[in-house]
């Protein structure tokens, strides 16, 4: 027979046929009423476990989270269907006990039908002294003496992606340009100047009456243009960092603990 530590242990663990087979995860276990023995396990089989199965424990053993049972995968598979509303009648236990081929009269309990109420099965935190263990939770598996209040809370961070691409292109355009460029030229310029002592005698040097003829060079600037290509200034592409900010929405569940009937608040007093 299985212990009362095995008992609890068994909850949740996955059941084996003698031949190793897998035949589901352990829900619940039904205790004799009359004595407090562990007399079946309903069993989670089926497709995903969408069916539950009773099967004896009798003779049942557990090691290393693994259950097995003295009954074949098919006669677990093909048990009567019957409901786990925490209570076998007499009429439900007689059907069981033919298809597992066990005599009712040879049971343990004497014909009692099992029961997970009175007699608590471990699922929901008793031994089958009545007495309460640590965490009595009645919603699921024994925990210890307290409650855990969790809480999701929002983790923030930021990656680097890349937002975009600039480049420098340089390219070339025509300007018009007009400059004045001041530019000298030679003109020809008639100078008379009377007959004096100083001069007549360069006057009178030459025939008196003649055709002659002077002349003189002139010269002008003329404007020069070309081009030279010089360096101005050199330019580059490079990166600033900007800090924005921006707004993060989320949902987030927390957990909130309230208690019934007449509890005192262990931190300031308060009922």
């Amino acid at each position: 027979m299985l212990s009362d530590q095995q008992v609890r242990d068994a909850i949740g663990a996955t059941a084996y046929d003698p031949d190793g087979d897998k035949l589901g995860k352990v829900g619940q276990v039904y205790f004799d009423d009359q004595i407090g023995r562990p007399e079946w396990a309903t069993v989670n089989t089926g497709l995903f476990g969408t069916s539950e199965s009773f099967v004896p424990l009798r003779d049942a053993t557990l090691d290393d989270g693994r259950l097995t049972v003295m009954h074949s995968k098919q006669q677990v598979k093909g048990a009567p269907n019957v409901g786990d509303d925490g209570h076998l009648s007499e009429a439900e236990e007689r059907t069981l006990y033919d298809h597992y081929g066990v005599g009712y009269d040879t049971a343990p309990s004497g014909g009692a039908p099992p029961t997970t109420t009175g007699d608590q099965s471990y699922a929901d935190g008793r031994d089958t002294s009545g007495q309460t263990t640590d965490g009595n939770d009645t919603s699921g598996t024994t925990t210890d003496d307290a409650m855990t209040r969790s809480e999701e809370r929002l983790d923030v961070g930021t990656t680097t992606e890349t937002a975009g691409r600039a480049r420098l292109r340089k390219y070339v355009e025509t300007e018009h340009v007009t400059q004045t460029v001041p530019v000298r030229k030679e003109k020809a310029v008639v100078e008379r100047e009377p007959i004096t002592d100083a001069n007549a005698s360069d006057a009178a040097s030459g025939p008196d009456i003649s055709e002659e003829e002077h002349e003189i060079t002139l010269s002008e600037e003329r404007v020069e243009v070309s081009k030279t290509t010089e360096p101005v200034e050199r330019v580059r592409l490079g990166s600033e960092e900007v800090v924005d900010e921006e707004a993060v929405e989320a949902d987030i569940r927390k957990e909130r603990i309230e208690t019934e009937g007449d509890v005192r608040d262990g931190r300031d007093g308060r009922v």
